[in-house]
């Protein structure tokens, strides 16, 4: 997890386009960002429109390493953002956030940030769109790219499977993903948007990796069972789903935990 943070790898070494990725489009750059020292997305409900404020989606530990247990919603942050171009070779525009929407390394390893610019401005200025995040569990074998906007890559694999737990040092994710060992990702892919190759829409956000065969140690998470048993896959790289979080939006990308069906978790 920490392992995807450019610090650590640097110290190793509808309306105004509002609109859903067309089916069977080929994974590019649009809508990435990078981050100071992350990866990350630009994201969108199936109900956003044109004038709601845009998300960006990313890791929890690309805010800063969580206490299991921590919860941060609705915090002012001005965070900012570098919008790609859809072939990833130029900066298309410096994005800047008013609040950090909701942060949590518990349950799942993710963050929202939310612009203050609306996915229609994004639109016109920019001539870029948002993804679209998926509202139903993915399922193994699918194909997904992992896209990268700090380095400026895509991986592309397949989902190897579900982790019933995901244990790294002090915190646990549930119903993790794990990958096939082709999207090898490496220090700053953290956030990076795990992408539906078919659909074009998000399942999930990229966040760890077990480097060198640890048992549940810090960059060295291991996968627990339902009976408890461990199993520790060396080389081996996870990301978080994220569609949870389609349950706990109200209208205007309005976050709400208290909406039936929202099971992130809470303050």
């Amino acid at each position: 997890m920490a392992r995807r943070l450019v610090g650590s790898l640097l110290a190793a070494i509808a309306a105004l386009g509002v609109t859903a990725a067309p089916a069977q489009a080929a994974v590019d750059f649009t809508g990435i960002v990078a981050l100071s020292n992350c990866s990350g997305s630009l994201v969108r409900l199936a109900s956003s429109t044109a004038s709601d404020n845009a998300l960006v989606l990313t890791n929890g530990h690309c805010v800063e390493l969580m206490k299991p247990g921590q919860v941060i919603v609705n915090k002012p942050d001005t965070r900012t953002f570098r919008l790609l171009n859809s072939s990833g070779t130029a900066d298309l525009a410096k994005l800047s956030a008013t609040k950090l929407l909701y942060a949590t390394m518990t349950g799942t390893d993710a963050a929202l940030y939310q612009l203050n610019t609306t996915y229609g401005q994004i639109q016109q200025q920019y001539g870029s769109r948002a993804l679209e995040l998926s509202g139903s569990h993915p399922v193994a074998k699918t194909d997904i790219r992992v896209v990268s906007g700090y380095w400026k890559r895509i991986y592309s694999c397949q989902i190897d499977g579900f982790v019933h737990q995901l244990k790294e040092a002090n915190w646990t994710w549930r119903d993790s993903l794990r990958y096939t060992p082709s999207c090898n990702t490496i220090g700053g892919t953290s956030g990076s948007p795990i992408i539906d190759n078919a659909s074009g829409k998000v399942v999930g956000v990229n966040n760890t990796g077990n480097e060198s065969g640890g048992r549940c140690t810090m960059n060295n998470p291991c996968e627990v069972d339902t009976a408890g048993n461990v199993t520790v896959r060396k080389g081996i790289n996870y990301g978080q789903q994220t569609y949870d979080f389609v349950a706990c939006f109200g209208p205007r990308t309005t976050l709400n935990l208290s909406l039936p069906g929202c099971k992130v978790a809470k303050p």
